[in-house]
């Protein structure tokens, strides 16, 4: 089983940054893709952005240029960091693999809570 922590989530006003982080125990870290996820209060979690095991992201149009996932291999660690914050990136946002079929997931960590005021 996938163990997930997130962290890194906080208070931040509109137009900074936050750097997130996620680090991920059980086997072959390495060789799975991984996403960030949000779930904003009300609505259904969505996919933020994802990374392949060699390095090649997914990105979700709303968030280009604004976001970039990346990972560390060596520390099983995946970061979201987050530029231009807006008050509608508020959520809780969470990290797990990312296949096609990721909203069935069924096991997800706690996710880290970030809050941007305007």
């Amino acid at each position: 089983q996938v163990q997930l922590v997130e962290s890194g989530g906080g208070l931040v006003q509109a137009g900074g940054s936050l750097r997130l982080s996620c680090v991920v125990s059980g086997s072959f870290f390495a060789l799975r893709t991984m996403g960030w996820y949000r779930q904003a209060p009300g609505k259904q979690r969505e996919l933020v952005a994802a990374i392949t095991s060699g390095g090649i992201t997914i990105d979700v149009d709303s968030m280009k240029g604004r976001f970039t996932i990346s990972r560390d291999n060596a520390k099983n660690t995946v970061y979201l960091q987050m530029n231009s914050l807006k008050p509608e990136d508020t959520a809780v946002y969470y990290c797990n693999t990312y296949s096609t079929n990721w909203s069935e997931y069924d096991y997800w960590g706690q996710g880290t809570q970030v809050t941007v005021s305007s």
